[in-house]
């Protein structure tokens, strides 16, 4: 996956990494978090106006592939691509690359789905425009 509708360049703080020096796993999870949500922001999706509005956008499923660490001070990349995965689930495919030799250290898949005030799964318009 190299075209990207969206990358975001991103710094390992010294506070994401565990005893053994490298970035604790559930952390990598943050880091496409931030990319989504300003993927969403650069689109004209708010998400936290949605949220204000009754609309939740919520992860249901979560499916990474570890396949490098990364390490304090190294600078990377994610990179996203989203898709509609059904009628009332959106799917977003991640890549997380170290900039300094390109390598992807992660690869993910995160399904979403948004909830309406009444708690029941409804894509709102504007990611409905999105997945076209």
């Amino acid at each position: 996956m190299s075209d990207y509708a969206f990358t975001i360049d991103m710094d390992v703080r010294d506070y994401e990494c565990d005893i053994q020096g490298i970035v604790n796993n559930a952390v990598y999870q943050n880091y496409l978090e931030h990319a989504r949500h300003e993927y969403l922001k650069q689109v004209g999706v708010d998400f936290a106006e949605l949220a204000r509005n009754g609309i939740n956008l919520v992860v249901v499923r979560a499916e990474l592939d570890y396949k490098l660490p990364l390490m304090s001070g190294d600078k990377f990349k994610v990179g996203l691509n989203m898709e509609r995965e059904s009628k009332i689930k959106f799917a977003f495919h991640q890549d997380i690359i170290r900039l300094a030799d390109e390598k992807v250290m992660v690869k993910g898949k995160i399904v979403g789905t948004a909830l309406n005030p009444n708690g029941r799964p409804k894509i709102p318009e504007e990611l409905n425009s999105l997945l076209g």
